[in-house]
């Protein structure tokens, strides 16, 4: 198999992963923090970071829509083709989902999404605290599902490299043929 991702298609997929690891992290460790100055920062730093992962997730989405992808070697049973597209499909969706969910959840807690300091974005939702919590809520979880889709997103394509040796991974490797 040598069909490969465009260089485009691998800078977004990258740059995503790399992202959401960061972005997930940072979340990870504000939430045990106690309220401070410090923790107010990385908050809008994490804010930052969602806003720009979902502009990012907009641009891939775009770019995939409009762009063909590599076929999935001809081996994969249907029912692995399916489980790809599947897993693939809610990773974009989760994408979408968790900073969406963020933003709502400011919005309805009444505390804006200002972009890097600069930018204040528009309330999705009119304030409602007891929703804000509920979509704080959701928002935490549809992040530890994105954290489970892109693991095993990673864990699917080092079975593809290292068990069956088919080059899947390859493809979406920046400098490799294979």
């Amino acid at each position: 198999m040598n069909q490969r991702y465009t260089l485009t298609a691998m800078f977004f997929h990258w740059a995503m992963a790399l992202g959401l690891v960061a972005t997930f992290v940072l979340g990870f460790y504000m939430e045990g923090l106690p309220f401070s100055p410090s923790k107010l920062k990385y908050i809008a730093w994490h804010k930052w970071a969602g806003i720009a992962l979902l502009v990012l997730a907009a641009l891939r989405l775009v770019w995939r829509l409009t762009h063909r992808v590599p076929d999935l070697p001809s081996v994969n049973t249907p029912a692995a083709r399916l489980a790809a597209r599947a897993g693939h499909f809610a990773l974009y969706a989760l994408m979408f989902a968790v900073p969406l969910t963020g933003w709502l959840a400011s919005s309805a807690q009444g505390v804006p999404v200002v972009w890097l300091g600069v930018w204040q974005l528009p309330d999705l939702i009119g304030k409602n605290p007891e929703l804000g919590s509920r979509l704080q809520d959701a928002h935490m979880v549809l992040n530890y599902l994105l954290a489970a889709g892109v693991l095993g997103h990673v864990v699917a394509a080092l079975y593809h490299h290292f068990i069956k040796k088919d080059g899947l991974l390859a493809r979406m490797w920046p400098g490799r043929s294979r």
